[in-house]
């Protein structure tokens, strides 16, 4: 595999956040006992039936950072069902950086839809499917989040690089601290095949699991961020010539739909960022 510019980091400034296990990370938020932490805070399940599905958030805020989290999505048939692992702010002009996974009929692929929101406008979906089984172990999903990027990950192979084109009057996220959310829902009505295919609840529990959280991060506390005074190596870092051949590869082979192809949707003009390599 390719390596990126992101070394891994022989230290961690004190003052961000680093591995720890769910008790201490995180808060199942709904969902009436359908999320639990298990294995001593090590592994987290979050389960979906037909009466309801469940969530978590962080108990951080965070200001930039690079955050990872190991995810084995609902085996078999999955239809309907949708797994979402994002950071958002709040409010109506709120941030958000998006993982979903959409689920199918057995057998078929997953699809990984990402977007980003920059004051409370999206629009900026890329889907891929995944160059592996996603149900059969766990995968490592990241975000790098600096000033100048938002770059997606999945197993260190980036596959999108959101960058800061404020000079080209494109919104960046950058001062709206976000907490870390995941849930596992029915969204039936749309996310597999249009709505065509239905939530099969002969199924059900569907489960979703997730272990190995670590954020290299700065934490947001009282307006203040931890990092004000020290950085971490993601600060500036960007995709080397390596990283960005490994995000072409990732794009080429398995990206299968970009908003910024889709003129049909921009009738007038694709947005700005779209003609800026």
């Amino acid at each position: 595999m390719a390596s990126l510019v992101f070394p891994l980091l022989a230290f961690f400034f004190m003052a961000t956040a680093s591995a720890g296990n769910f008790y201490q990370e995180f808060d199942i938020t709904w969902g009436d006992g359908r999320g639990k932490i298990l294995d001593n805070g090590q592994l987290l399940t979050l389960n979906l039936d037909k009466a309801s599905g469940s969530g978590f958030q962080s108990k951080n805020e965070y200001l930039f950072g690079k955050i990872d989290m190991q995810l084995k999505l609902v085996p078999g048939n999955s239809a309907g069902t949708v797994t979402a692992y994002y950071l958002s702010s709040q409010g109506p002009t709120h941030d958000e950086i998006d993982f979903e996974f959409l689920g199918n009929l057995s057998g078929e692929p997953y699809t990984l839809h990402t977007n980003v929101f920059t004051q409370g406008k999206g629009n900026r979906e890329m889907q891929f499917h995944l160059w592996f089984n996603p149900t059969e172990d766990f995968h490592t999903y990241s975000i790098l989040w600096n000033p100048e990027h938002v770059i997606f990950m999945v197993d260190g192979t980036p596959i999108r690089d959101f960058k800061n084109m404020e000079s080209k009057g494109v919104a960046f996220p950058k001062s709206q601290p976000m907490r870390i959310y995941s849930s596992l829902w029915n969204a039936d009505d749309w996310a597999t095949q249009g709505g065509r295919v239905k939530t099969d609840w002969t199924k059900a529990p569907f489960t979703a699991s997730y272990r190995n959280f670590n954020a290299d991060a700065c934490i947001w506390s009282s307006g203040t961020s931890s990092c004000n005074s020290q950085k971490s190596d993601w600060w500036n870092q960007e995709l080397d010539s390596t990283g960005q051949e490994r995000m072409r590869w990732a794009q080429e082979n398995y990206m299968i739909y970009n908003y910024c192809t889709d003129l049909k949707r921009f009738p007038q003009g694709l947005p700005p960022e779209c003609s800026i390599a």
